[in-house]
């Protein structure tokens, strides 16, 4: 397998899409969080009329904060596709083939045994993140949860719920999942795309503009 197969093309480039989407979800969940939590913030609101403006809001990012995060996780073939990364990243010729490019391109084609173990490793990790949500996984429930909330919710207005109406996903179960998919942009990043990313740098920079923003309100 040479670098420029189609199935590492592809596999590239929905990395790199997925960490646009990524960036977009670390966005609104970073401007949502004081908006939520901040009790400072909810008592200089209080019930004024500008606190029905600020809760549009807040359940506005919310909103897009989750659709980012579920496209991560479409099954469409043209969207980006979690099952797709397993299914590629599971190939050992596709990491040998990733290692060898690594070293060719820092001139110390003696490490290949080494980027290999590496490379190797991280994709493990990235498999076992991605198995917690798919079938038999231990949080399929979850993504199951959140993907009728966007079929029915979110993405789509349905009259009634397609399916029986069952507990919906907590704050907690959220940011789990947020937290999950955080490192999972991470490490495909540097396996695939040789790509030294921490989705954390994004939320740094984004929480100080939210906290500039909030602190100006009322």
């Amino acid at each position: 397998m040479e670098i420029d197969d189609p199935k590492i093309v592809d596999l590239r480039k929905i990395v790199t899409a997925a960490q646009q989407e990524f960036d977009m979800a670390v966005t609104f969940h970073e401007i949502w969080k004081p908006a939520a939590y901040d009790q400072d913030l909810h008592c200089r609101l209080g019930k004024s009329f500008a606190s029905q403006a600020f809760l549009i809001t807040r359940t506005a990012l919310r909103r897009e904060m989750l659709l980012a995060l579920i496209r991560l996780w479409d099954n469409n073939k043209r969207a980006i596709r979690m099952r797709s990364v397993w299914n590629t990243l599971r190939e050992k010729e596709v990491i040998d083939t990733l290692a060898l490019d690594r070293v060719n391109r820092l001139g110390l084609p003696e490490a290949i045994a080494e980027m290999r173990d590496d490379l190797g490793k991280k994709a493990t990790d990235a498999i076992h993140l991605i198995n917690k949500y798919m079938d038999g996984g231990a949080h399929r429930a979850l993504l199951e949860k959140l993907l009728a909330l966007r079929h029915e919710r979110l993405a789509h207005r349905q009259l009634a719920p397609a399916t029986a109406t069952g507990a919906t996903a907590t704050d907690e179960e959220i940011e789990g999942f947020y937290q999950d998919n955080s490192k999972l942009i991470h490490i495909l990043l540097g396996v695939v795309n040789a790509m030294a990313y921490d989705p954390e740098d994004t939320a740094k920079v984004y929480r100080h503009y939210a906290s500039c923003f909030w602190e100006r309100v009322i």
